[in-house]
């Protein structure tokens, strides 16, 4: 099995173009035979704050309706980021495209500080997924600064945990020796997707990364380029695929 973290420069406000980048990360991972793929927080719209409700991503959005259908027809688990209204409330989540043509919803749950001027959070949307022998829990950004989230994710039996960042070069070292721990803490395998370029008129740190549930890097990108981390299991772990996006 192989599963992917889509490194992108998203600009706020821009869905065309940042779903233009989508797509082509999509066809990558594709043609690779991925069955994974796993985007930045927010990466629909880039990561915003005042016009989360004007740039606000539903279950009904054409960039959703799309998806679904790549999901399906490339057998392949989407996972993009947007603000996302439920109820009337704001949330920052994940949708979780299925090839069955079924949509999960992850909403963050630990904001950073500011956040929680415009979005809600929540612990009532936190699905689990499974493939191929693999039980899969999210979080986005801020979750992983709380160990009390990957803890309650290996109570529930994850086995490979996906956190969707914005973390920034001041942030990114952080962030790398966070889930370098909570892999081999918790024996999870652990696929985060961050950022490239500058977002929001910060410069995102890159890096994304894999770590076996033995707390071993496997593979990381960059810290400024868009590409792929294409990583695969084997019957002895997990390992990272050679491959070189072109820009």
């Amino acid at each position: 099995m192989k599963i992917a973290s889509a490194q992108i420069e998203s600009i706020v406000g821009d869905i065309k173009g940042n779903f233009k980048k989508h797509l082509e990360m999509i066809a990558l991972a594709a043609h690779e035979t991925v069955r994974l793929i796993v985007f930045p927080e927010m990466s629909i719209t880039g990561y915003c704050k005042e016009r989360g409700h004007e740039l606000a991503i539903q279950s009904t959005s054409p960039e959703i309706i799309k998806l679904k259908k790549l999901s399906k027809a490339h057998h392949l688990v989407i996972i993009i980021g947007a603000p996302i209204l439920i109820n009337e409330e704001l949330f920052i989540g994940s949708f979780i495209l299925l090839p069955t043509g079924d949509v999960e919803i992850y909403t963050k749950q630990f904001l950073h500080t500011g956040e929680d001027q415009f979005y809600a959070s929540s612990f009532n949307y936190n699905p689990t997924i499974r493939i191929e022998g693999e039980i899969i829990s999210f979080a986005i950004c801020a979750d992983i600064d709380h160990e009390e989230h990957p803890k309650k994710a290996k109570q529930r039996l994850c086995s490979l945990y996906i956190p969707s960042i914005f973390f920034t070069q001041n942030g990114i070292d952080k962030g790398h020796e966070l889930l370098a721990n909570y892999s081999s803490t918790y024996s999870m395998n652990i696929l985060m997707s961050n950022y490239s370029g500058k977002v929001s008129g910060l410069v995102s740190g890159g890096r994304s990364a894999f770590w076996d549930n033995n707390g071993q890097l496997i593979g990381a990108l960059s810290s400024d380029q868009p590409n792929l981390l294409i990583i695969e299991r084997h019957k002895n772990g997990w390992v990272k695929k050679e491959y070189h996006h072109k820009n």
